[in-house]
């Protein structure tokens, strides 16, 4: 918190102001508001510059109109960042379905302006390594994109590997240090987890497990209602799993159900299968 005051003291003196200025100016803004906690001190400014005083929000308010600065960057200062509101909403868990009312929350963030000339919407791909460019932007609900923990990754429009859990089309969220294939049993479908999985022809959402019949062998196990087959391969130099599907964005209204099963192909091959890979 010193440091946090000793930062609004270069403010202060930065634009020429002393400790009575500061008092006079937030006496005006009181009388103007209506609202007397706007007022600051000399000695409470002091305290606050000096001895790790931390301010209120009407005070911390005052301080950003008379020093010219955002009031975000002056919360910052002691440790809040309303930039991480949305990564810290799954902290609190509520029982009932309700309405996050962020939307007019600013504030300028990290995230892509600019995607690899390549990018295939029929294919899926590491959207991390499409993006050529990140730009700073007031959108607050991308700023997860540009955190090293997770990858995004968009499923493309031709990939029915986990049809009809993911959709062709969806964007999903992976978790970069859960890339470690768990075997176990689950309740349902919904429970067991999905990987997100770079083969030599690209990039697959798949449950996946180690081939219990060959050492260093994984199995990319398709939904059964797909008609993508599943595969085998050598876990490491032929399939790396890169992390764990723990969210997913996709659209319900514009999916049109798939009613008649084409040739099972496999995501990337384009209908040929590899030679490489053995199937189940």
């Amino acid at each position: 918190m010193f440091s946090a005051g000793k930062k609004l003291r270069e403010l202060r003196e930065q634009i020429g102001l002393t400790l009575r200025d500061v008092e006079v100016s937030s006496i005006a803004l009181a009388q103007a508001r209506g609202i007397e906690e706007f007022t600051i001190n000399p000695s409470r400014l002091s305290d606050i510059e000096t001895k790790g005083l931390v301010p209120s929000i009407y005070r911390l308010y005052t301080l950003s109109v008379i020093y010219r600065a955002a009031f975000t960057d002056l919360i910052k200062l002691y440790g809040v960042d309303l930039g991480d509101m949305v990564a810290d909403l799954s902290i609190a868990r509520p029982a009932k379905t309700h309405r996050i009312n962020l939307a007019g929350q600013t504030g300028d963030v990290r995230m892509p302006v600019k995607l690899d000339p390549s990018f295939d919407p029929r294919t899926t791909v590491n959207l991390g390594r499409m993006i050529e460019h990140w730009g700073v932007v007031p959108l607050q609900y991308l700023h997860e994109l540009s955190k090293r923990k997770y990858t995004y990754a968009y499923l493309g429009t031709a990939d029915l590997t986990m049809y009809p859990i993911l959709l062709p089309g969806s964007f999903v969220q992976v978790d970069e240090s859960r890339n470690q294939v768990q075997e176990g049993q689950w309740r349902s479908e919904y429970e067991r987890p999905i990987y997100f999985v770079e083969t030599r022809e690209g990039y697959v959402c798949c449950w996946c497990s180690m081939n219990p019949h060959k050492k260093g062998e994984i199995v990319l196990q398709s939904h059964p209602l797909s008609p993508v087959l599943p595969r085998i391969l050598k876990h490491g130099s032929d399939a790396e799993v890169l992390g764990q599907v723990v969210g997913v964005a996709m659209r319900l209204g514009d999916w049109t159900a798939l009613h008649a099963r084409e040739k099972p192909q496999t995501p990337g091959s384009g209908g040929d299968e590899p030679k490489e890979d053995r199937r189940l």
